[in-house]
């Protein structure tokens, strides 16, 4: 048993998943009806969501209780690097929609769902988050509770003994470990995934409202290999392909069928070690990355509430669309701390053109129907460039310092 497990984390992760997605497909098309292969991808995911919180509470405490001020230069880095290739994406989501505008075909919005009503709302849910009880935060996965009650222990564990200090970073190793065997599982819970998702909608799921899906899945396209190679370039000044498609390859992928930014934290933390990253920076900007830097989100919004306003024939000049990208680049950052995500934001947004809850809540329900393709290259987006800013803004210190960029 241990030479033939030894064989199989011999083979490459992504080679894994790649053939766990085959089969997935394959199965999803030919035995729809063995509904219980699903149940893997299902145990797969909530393994990395049970598991995460506690990591990123222990891993952002110990790493901050040991931190120096060197590490401060570089998550000030990659902070601005998150919230300005937000904004960016939501520009290039205003490019896009004004290129390529699309109108909608309205269908009933999903029963009992309530969206924020203003940007002041969505404040209001944040600050609240951060200040929620530490316990019930990590119970009910409040990564934004987490990351603030982290960051207040792990500076008031700065005075604390060497042998506390020592204790938590060896329960924070003893997590990763666990992680690293979750994640070994992966191509077994993406093959579940793959699975649940071809059975349940069939291949023509990835073509309907496949113009609206081409706008936003291009303009994250657009945002993954054009501008995010531009911040990459100014950071390590090299050729920026080789980070950006090992990023790409091994968080990208499992981000695409997990569906979830929190449940890619613990992939992307491991990602980190094999670059030879400084844990005390990565455990605390990954973490960060996956409540802030929301790229996919600010272009899921931008694009809905366009699509929206066109189709209630509203023209939107320059101003409004720089006003609307200010908006959803502040709504993104907020989504993680409301429920639902990026949809339910989009009624927000909408109502800075005056358009109707009940207009506003039809594209809701547009954005859950294509929400199978339009949530996966979202996530993907937004948990990719985590990895990838953070691991350019530690570069960028490297090339500063002399040290090797081993891309």
């Amino acid at each position: 048993m241990k030479q033939l497990f030894e064989k199989w984390v011999s083979i490459s992760l992504a080679k894994r998943i790649f053939a766990g997605l085959v089969i997935g497909a394959i199965l999803g098309i030919s035995l729809p009806g063995l509904t219980g292969i699903a149940l893997l991808g299902d145990v797969f995911v909530n393994a990395l969501k049970a598991i995460a919180p506690l990591l990123v509470f222990f891993l952002i405490i110990s790493s901050l209780c040991h931190a120096g001020q060197s590490h401060g230069g570089v998550i000030r880095t990659v902070i601005l690097l998150y919230l300005f290739s937000t904004f960016l994406a939501a520009l290039v989501a205003v490019t896009s929609s004004r290129l390529f505008p699309v109108k909608l075909t309205l269908v009933q919005a999903a029963a009992n769902t309530a969206a924020p009503q203003g940007i002041a709302e969505v404040m209001k849910s944040l600050l609240l988050n951060i200040v929620a009880n530490p316990v019930s935060s990590l119970v009910n996965a409040n990564y934004i509770g987490i990351l603030a009650w982290a960051v207040l222990f792990g500076i008031a564990f700065r005075s604390a003994s060497d042998t506390t200090k020592q204790t938590l970073n060896d329960i924070s190793e003893n997590l990763s470990k666990v992680v690293t065997w979750i994640i070994n599982f992966a191509p077994f819970g993406i093959l579940g995934l793959v699975f649940n998702t071809v059975s349940t909608n069939g291949l023509s799921i990835f073509t309907e409202y496949g113009r609206l899906l081409a706008v936003l899945v291009g303009s994250m396209l657009f945002i993954y290999f054009v501008t995010n190679p531009i911040l990459v370039f100014w950071c390590i000044r090299k050729n920026p392909f080789p980070l950006i498609f090992t990023c790409l390859k091994r968080s990208a992928v499992t981000a695409f069928f997990t569906r979830s930014s929190a449940a890619n934290i613990p992939i992307n933390m491991e990602v980190c070690e094999d670059m030879g990253l400084d844990r005390d920076t990565y455990s605390v900007t990954i973490p960060l990355g996956a409540t802030i830097n929301m790229n996919g989100a600010a272009i899921t919004i931008t694009v809905m509430t366009l699509a929206a306003a066109n189709t209630m024939g509203i023209e939107v000049d320059i101003p409004t669309a720089i006003i609307l990208s200010i908006l959803a680049t502040l709504s993104a950052c907020g989504a993680s701390g409301v429920a639902g995500g990026s949809l339910l934001l989009i009624p927000m947004s909408c109502s800075l053109f005056g358009i109707s809850s009940d207009i506003a809540m039809q594209v809701v329900g547009v954005g859950f129907i294509i929400g199978v393709v339009q949530d996966s290259v979202e996530t993907a987006l937004n948990s990719s460039s985590d990895l990838l800013l953070s691991a350019s803004a530690e570069f960028r210190q490297w090339r500063q310092t002399g040290k090797t960029i081993p891309f």
